[in-house]
């Protein structure tokens, strides 16, 4: 990884260690969020043929397929947790299916205070967060796709499940 992804990904972890303190979750669930959290950007700087490689299967563009193939990656390694694995191959795009580590791990991917953008509004919704998960996980979602809608990128299914499951 280079060295600007291995600074996203350490405060990704950071982010992910605040709300699992400050959400006393039990360790067990606390050091997969953390697991999460370092795994899912493992191969986002990977080249094309290497995710490809990982990540056969995945429709469109290659940006997409980093998640797939770290967590394929990850398996293949003997990481045998379906939560954290689903977390890690869905961080990008959202999966209806998650529980609470993907649910976070896609909120704190999004944001992480080294992100240029909207920083008051994001640092607000980080804080947020513990208090009310729900509630800034409709946000997140709301703008992630929004934004992906006005650049006139075309959502994955799993996108559009997973917001008509958190928004309604």
């Amino acid at each position: 990884m280079s060295s600007s992804r291995v600074a996203h990904v350490e405060r990704v972890v950071a982010v992910l260690r605040r709300w699992s303190d400050a959400l006393r979750l039990p360790s067990d669930e606390a050091r997969r969020w953390l697991r999460a959290g370092w795994l899912h950007d493992a191969l986002r700087d990977a080249p094309e043929a290497e995710m490809r490689r990982w990540a056969p299967d995945i429709e469109g563009p290659v940006e997409l397929r980093h998640g797939p193939a770290a967590a394929a990656r990850a398996e293949l390694e003997g990481e045998t947790d379906a939560d954290l694995l689903s977390a890690v191959r869905w961080h990008s795009v959202g999966w209806e299916g998650w529980g609470r580590t993907g649910r976070a791990l896609y909120c704190a991917d999004f944001l992480e205070p080294g992100r240029s953008f909207d920083r008051v509004e994001r640092g607000a919704l980080a804080i947020a967060f513990p208090d009310d998960p729900d509630g800034v996980l409709r946000q997140v979602v709301t703008r992630r796709l929004n934004h992906a809608i006005a650049q006139g990128w075309t959502l994955p299914p799993e996108s559009v499940a997973f917001r008509a499951a958190v928004c309604g």
